[in-house]
């Protein structure tokens, strides 16, 4: 629903995909066949809020957005009615609102940051195991990171394609978490003190996923 530093704030802003990112789909991705999951309840429609602050880290500079999350409209943020809210062989797929980031500062003096999603619609995998993974899918370009003051940069996310990146999924009642603690692909361009050379930048973030429709029945990923 989801990235900086002195020298390269836009490969900061790059982790600031996340999530994290924060898509909560259910989708079945190659890379996560393997087991029986079943992600409950069928048809609940859910949303997903940032727990404390999401951060991207690049070098010495950190952007940090106190605000990021995904609700329900449009047919998406839904878990699949039965009988595919269900997989025997792998995982659970659906699409979500992509998670907007806002509040966004960097630890660095006289530079600001801001994070654009392009595209609208997300979509991210639930496998269960031990841990349970949560993959959000970042579309291609689908986040762009730019940094403003002493240090003007551009990072886009998934430059080349669409990416996925993992997060664990702990289930909690009334809230289940998503917790990320990765990196993402980037491409960063921009003058003096832009990290052009950066291809990747680490991202943290946990979300909070609940039931919009009935918050008493939490979302739950299962075997």
């Amino acid at each position: 629903m989801s990235v900086p530093r002195p020298m390269a704030p836009a490969r900061v802003l790059l982790a600031a995909t996340a999530a994290g990112a924060l898509a909560l789909a259910w989708g079945g991705s190659a890379a996560a066949q393997q087991g029986s999951t079943t992600v409950a309840p069928a048809g609940a429609a859910f949303e997903a809020s940032l727990s404390g602050s999401a951060t991207f880290t690049a070098g010495s500079v950190v952007v940090t957005c106190q605000v990021s999350s995904t609700s329900p409209g449009d047919g998406n943020n839904v878990v699949p009615e039965a009988p595919d809210n269900h997989n025997p062989a792998g995982a659970v797929s659906s699409t979500i609102n992509a998670p907007d980031f806002t509040d966004c500062s960097t630890n660095v003096p006289f530079v600001n940051a801001s994070v654009a999603v392009n595209d609208p619609v997300w979509e991210m995998t639930m496998q269960h195991g031990s841990p349970s993974v949560g993959t959000m899918v970042i579309p291609a370009g689908g986040i762009v990171v730019t940094t403003s003051g002493l240090s003007s940069c551009t990072a886009t996310v998934s430059p080349d394609g669409p990416v996925g990146i993992g997060g664990t999924w702990t289930n909690g009642d009334p809230a289940s978490t998503l917790a990320f603690d990765t990196a993402a692909p980037v491409e960063v361009t921009g003058g003096f003190g832009c990290p052009t050379s950066a291809t990747e930048a680490p991202f943290q973030a946990t979300y909070e996923v609940t039931n919009a429709d009935d918050p008493a029945s939490p979302i739950t990923v299962t075997g």
